[in-house]
């Protein structure tokens, strides 16, 4: 009896034994994969820096342009995103954004799709922290938005005027204005004392009227017609050289894009590779009234000093008109990143933090762009080192 007792004992305690180990087992596999997940999350990745969109858990080659893949570093979080958990809106093929899916998945490279989160949805980089070595290594240079005088320069090729259509506009002009002011003159008895018809008086007035339109038509300005109204000597320089020297015409065509910012009195600089050396510097005296539809460019019309009689009718010369832009919000030109279908500055946020900013640039100004909208005056942005920040950007929101 004692003994079937304790062997009944023995048995118990096999059986409560080996019941226990499927638990010890479990609970050591589930060690296991915490600290396989942990070792995981805090493994170092690898990315190709041609192809930000592909990572790797170890050193190796890019499949896409054969570049070893480089060192992902540890990024700071910006303020305030630490802690704050992100909606997962899809995923997206690294190389087809077009492409997306709602579960994680691979392409026919084998590369991951990229998480696509609520924050980032829109179109736009990520916000960076960059280590003050770092910033050192790229050479990150900043500067602060401001307002300042700009002044651009539109050039454009040009030809020194034989122009025999426009010669004959203003003698037919002349000789209009003068006999429509001896007819007015005259008064009621006229010449002689014989009295002027109606029927005259109307011919000189429409004459006057159509040789001041066909002035008009072909680009000069009204204080031009004025001028040649006071004076009864035909511009003699519009169709021969000047030996003595004086004044000559510059024709030049300006293309559409730059067209609205000639005016009249602004100063254009003349130079020509026949007489290198040589510069010439005169006014612009008109606009043209029209576009040329084949060339889709604006005649402007300059008269021009030449001292010396140098330069002579049909040759061909270089132009540049200054133009002064204002007083306007602007940044350096390497301050800003034309993506083609946008265009970005990185805007400091201070402790190492950038932040892409989408802005409106307008008139390039030797050196500086006019800024319409997206920063302010005070603000400060990135100048140099601009790709690789932009580089930096664009990993940070592949791997988010």
């Amino acid at each position: 009896m004692v003994r079937r007792i304790f062997m009944n004992r023995k048995i118990l305690i096999f059986v409560f034994i080996f019941g226990l180990i499927p638990i010890f087992g479990l609970f050591s596999c589930g060690s296991k994969h915490d600290h396989n997940g942990m070792q995981e999350s805090n493994a170092q990745k690898y990315y190709c820096p041609m192809h930000t969109s592909y990572t790797s858990d170890k050193p190796g080659s890019c499949p896409i342009c054969g570049m070893d893949l480089v060192l992902m570093p540890k990024q700071e979080p910006p303020a305030g995103e630490a802690g704050n958990e992100r909606k997962l809106l899809y995923y997206r093929n690294s190389m087809d954004p077009k492409v997306t899916s709602k579960v994680p998945m691979k392409d026919s490279m084998g590369m991951d799709y990229v998480p696509v989160y609520e924050e980032s949805k829109g179109p736009g980089n990520a916000g960076i922290y960059i280590s003050p070595e770092r910033q050192q290594l790229i050479g990150v240079k900043l500067s602060k938005v401001s307002r300042r005088n700009l002044e651009t320069y539109v050039r454009a090729s040009g030809k020194v005027a034989h122009d025999t259509e426009l010669y004959s506009a203003i003698v037919e002009y002349q000789q209009a204005f003068s006999a429509n002011q001896k007819l007015n003159s005259a008064g009621p008895a006229g010449p002689a004392g014989i009295q002027p018809s109606v029927e005259s008086a109307k011919q000189a007035d429409s004459l006057l009227k159509s040789s001041m339109e066909r002035l008009m038509h072909l680009g000069l300005s009204h204080a031009q017609i004025e001028k040649y109204s006071k004076t009864s000597e035909p511009p003699s320089n519009l169709i021969m050289a000047n030996q003595n020297g004086g004044t000559v015409w510059i024709y030049a065509q300006v293309y559409e894009n730059e067209a609205n910012l000639i005016k009249e009195g602004q100063v254009m600089d003349v130079a020509t590779g026949a007489l290198p050396g040589h510069k010439f510097s005169g006014n612009v005296s008109s606009v043209g009234s029209y576009m040329n539809s084949e060339t889709r460019s604006l005649l402007v019309r300059a008269e021009v000093d030449d001292p010396e009689g140098l330069l002579k009718p049909d040759m061909f010369v270089d132009t540049v008109i200054r133009v002064n832009i204002g007083n306007k919000v602007a940044v350096p030109e390497e301050a800003v990143l034309d993506t083609g279908t946008r265009q970005l500055v990185f805007v400091n946020k201070g402790k190492g933090h950038y932040e892409p900013r989408q802005v409106r640039a307008g008139r390039h100004a030797e050196g500086y762009y006019e800024i319409i909208s997206g920063v302010s005056p005070g603000e400060e942005v990135v100048t140099s080192a601009n790709f690789l920040v932009d580089s930096e950007s664009k990993l940070k929101s592949t791997i988010k």
